[in-house]
C-alpha cells in the first residue's frame, strides 16, 4: 500500500521538475491534468504550477480523482498501529515502484504498439526526435529506450538468443485466475503476437508471453484458478 508521506514528496519532486523546467515532466502534467491536454511543453513550462497541481497528478496516478480522495482512500485502507513506547531503529528506505526499461529501434513504433494492442496509455516522450518514452496501464510502468540498429533488419537484441532462452524483458501480473483469461482474449481480439499463448504452468500459474515490434517478451501472469 501507498506511502502517504512517500506520495508527498512525489509530488514535491513533481512541483521542483516543473520549476526547473525538466522537460519529462510536461507529458507526465499533459497526460493527467485534463486542463493541460493538447497545451505545448513550453507552454505548460511556463504556466502557472502549484504543488495542489502536482498532488492532483500523484492522487490520479494512484487512481483516485483528488488528493483529498487519496487521503480519505489511504486512512481508511491504513490500519492503525499503536505507538510503541521505547525507540525504534530508523525505519528503512521504501521503494515504491519499479519501471523495466525495454530497449527499442523506433519510439513512436513502440508507443502505438503498446496502445493499440496491449490498451497502455502513454505518460510522456522525450527528445527530438523522441529517444525515450514512458507508457502506463494501471500499476505497471514500463519506460521504451530507443537504440541503434547494428542493421536494418537485425533486432536490437538477437532474436535467436532470446526466443530460445525465453529471456524476458518485463513480468506483468493480475490478481485472479478470471483477469489473465480477460487479458489474453483483449490482446488476441486487438491482435497482439504471441509467443506463448495463454498455458497453465505445474507451479500454480497461468500465463502468457507477447513479443513487441522489438522482440521484447513480455510475461503476463495471474493464479491457474
Amino acid at each position: 500500500m501507498p506511502n502517504l508521506e512517500n506520495l508527498k514528496k512525489q509530488a514535491k519532486q513533481i512541483l521542483r521538475w516543473h520549476r526547473e523546467r525538466h522537460y519529462p515532466v510536461a507529458a507526465q502534467i499533459r497526460g493527467h491534468l485534463p486542463r493541460f491536454l493538447n497545451v505545448p511543453d513550453s507552454e505548460i513550462l511556463a504556466s502557472s504550477f502549484k504543488l495542489s497541481d502536482a498532488q492532483e497528478i500523484v492522487a490520479r496516478q494512484q487512481g483516485f480523482d483528488s488528493w483529498q480522495a487519496l487521503n480519505s482512500g489511504l486512512s481508511t485502507k491504513s490500519p492503525k498501529v499503536k505507538p510503541s513506547p521505547s525507540k525504534s531503529a530508523p525505519s528503512k528506505a521504501t521503494i515504491v515502484g519499479a519501471e523495466p526499461q525495454l530497449f527499442v529501434a523506433d519510439i513512436k513504433r513502440s508507443c502505438e504498439f503498446f496502445r493499440e494492442k496491449l490498451g497502455f496509455t502513454l505518460v510522456f516522450t522525450y527528445g527530438k526526435p523522441p529517444y525515450y518514452a514512458q507508457v502506463r496501464r494501471d500499476a505497471a510502468h514500463l519506460n521504451l529506450r530507443r537504440v541503434e540498429l547494428r542493421s536494418v533488419e537485425q533486432p536490437v537484441i538477437d532474436s535467436t538468443v532470446r526466443e530460445r532462452k525465453e529471456l524476458l524483458s518485463v513480468s506483468m501480473t493480475v490478481a485472479t485466475a478470471d483477469e489473465i483469461k480477460r487479458l489474453f482474449l483483449e490482446f488476441q481480439s486487438a491482435g497482439a503476437a504471441f509467443h506463448q499463448t495463454l498455458k497453465k504452468q505445474p507451479w500454480g500459474a497461468r500465463n502468457f508471453i507477447v513479443k513487441d515490434p522489438d522482440g521484447n517478451l513480455l510475461l503476463f501472469a495471474g493464479p491457474a484458478g
